[in-house]
C-alpha cells in the first residue's frame, strides 16, 4: 500500500513537473488547481531565469543601436492556406517555412514557425509587453528559428536560437477586414485540439505596412510560456494593428484546456536584471530633423518672420 502511495505520487509529479498544468493568472483558483505564473519556476527552473520575457519597454532608458535596419521580409506576401489550432492555451496558426526574416542586426537567417496571440477579456488590456506602464488589448508574436534548425524544441538550445516579431493591437473604430478570415476562423477553433484551415492568407495581411516597420525595440529574453527558455532575439514593433472592439473580444470566446473561458493569456512582466533595451535607426529621422532646425536656427540660416 505504502508503495502504491509512493508511485502515485511520483506520477503526480512527474505530470506537475512536465509543464501539463501551468497556467495563467486568469485560470488560477483557490482549490490551485494549476499552476499560475507566480509559481512556473516549478514546472520549470527556467522560468526564474534572469532574462526572462515578457518586459516593460521604458522610453526613456532606450538606447539608439545604429545597427538595426528594417528587418527585411521574404515570403511575407506569399498566399498560403494556415492551419489555426486551440492549443489549450492560445490560438496558433502555423507558418511555412519558406517565410523568413533577415537583417536587422539579427545573426543570420530565420524561419517561420507559427504565429499567435495574447489577449485579455472582451477586448480589454491583454498585451505581454508594456511600453511605459500600458498595456495594449491584444499582442501578436510570430516565431522564427534559425534556419539551421530543424524545431523550436532544438532551436531553444541555442542562445539566439529564436526571433520573434512582436506587434501590438489596437482599439479602433471600424473593424480590420484583413482580418475576417482569422475572426471567422475562431468560430471552430472554441474548444481545446480544436482546429482549422485558413485559407488564401498571407503574413503580409496582418502586419503593418512595410514603411511602418521601421520603428521596434530589440532587447534578448525568454519564450513567455513554460519552458521559459531563454534563446529568444525580441523585436517588438512601435506601431500598432488597428482592430474593432467586437473583433478583439472575439478571442474571448476560446476556451483553456480547463474549460475555462480563454481571456488573460499574458504573462507578467519579468525584471530586466540589467539587460539593455534598443531602439531601431527608424526612430532617428524625426530627432535629426528637430536638431537640423535647431542647429540652423542658432547659426542664421534660416530664416523666419514674426508676426506682430
Amino acid at each position: 500500500m505504502q508503495l502504491a502511495t509512493v508511485l502515485f505520487l511520483a506520477a503526480s509529479f512527474v505530470k506537475f513537473a512536465s509543464g501539463a498544468d501551468w497556467c495563467y493568472q486568469s485560470q488560477v483558483a483557490c482549490n490551485h488547481t494549476c499552476t499560475g505564473p507566480d509559481t512556473w519556476g516549478v514546472v520549470s527552473q527556467q522560468c526564474n531565469g534572469g532574462a526572462q520575457s515578457p518586459i516593460n519597454i521604458v522610453t526613456r532608458k532606450l538606447l539608439l543601436d545604429e545597427r538595426l535596419s528594417p528587418i527585411q521580409l521574404t515570403g511575407y506576401q506569399e498566399v498560403f492556406n494556415g492551419h489555426l489550432i486551440n492549443n489549450g492555451h492560445s490560438v496558433q496558426l502555423d507558418l511555412p517555412s519558406s517565410l523568413k526574416i533577415s537583417g536587422g542586426n539579427l545573426a543570420t537567417k530565420y524561419k517561420a514557425v507559427q504565429l499567435h496571440l495574447h489577449w485579455g477579456r472582451d477586448g480589454g488590456s491583454g498585451s505581454e509587453h508594456l511600453i511605459d506602464g500600458e498595456q495594449f488589448p491584444m499582442e501578436m508574436h510570430i516565431v522564427h528559428i534559425k534556419e539551421e534548425h530543424n524545431s523550436l524544441s532544438q532551436a531553444v538550445k541555442d542562445r539566439a536560437g529564436v526571433a520573434v516579431l512582436g506587434f501590438f493591437f489596437q482599439e479602433s473604430g471600424s473593424s480590420n477586414k484583413k482580418f475576417d478570415s482569422i475572426i471567422n476562423a475562431l468560430n471552430f477553433t472554441t474548444q481545446p485540439t480544436n482546429s482549422t484551415t485558413v485559407s488564401g492568407i498571407s503574413l503580409n495581411m496582418f502586419i503593418p505596412p512595410s514603411d511602418n516597420m521601421t520603428k521596434y525595440f530589440r532587447y534578448d529574453g525568454s519564450l513567455t510560456t513554460p519552458n521559459c527558455d531563454e534563446a529568444v532575439v525580441w523585436s517588438v514593433f512601435e506601431n500598432t494593428i488597428p482592430l474593432s472592439r467586437k473583433q478583439l473580444a472575439a478571442f474571448s470566446q476560446l476556451e483553456f484546456s480547463d474549460g475555462k473561458q480563454m481571456v488573460g493569456t499574458f504573462r507578467p512582466v519579468q525584471p530586466l536584471n540589467g539587460r539593455q533595451v534598443f531602439y531601431s535607426s527608424g526612430h532617428v529621422a524625426p530627432v535629426s530633423a528637430v536638431l537640423l532646425f535647431l542647429a540652423a536656427l542658432v547659426s542664421g540660416t534660416l530664416h523666419t518672420t514674426t508676426l506682430m
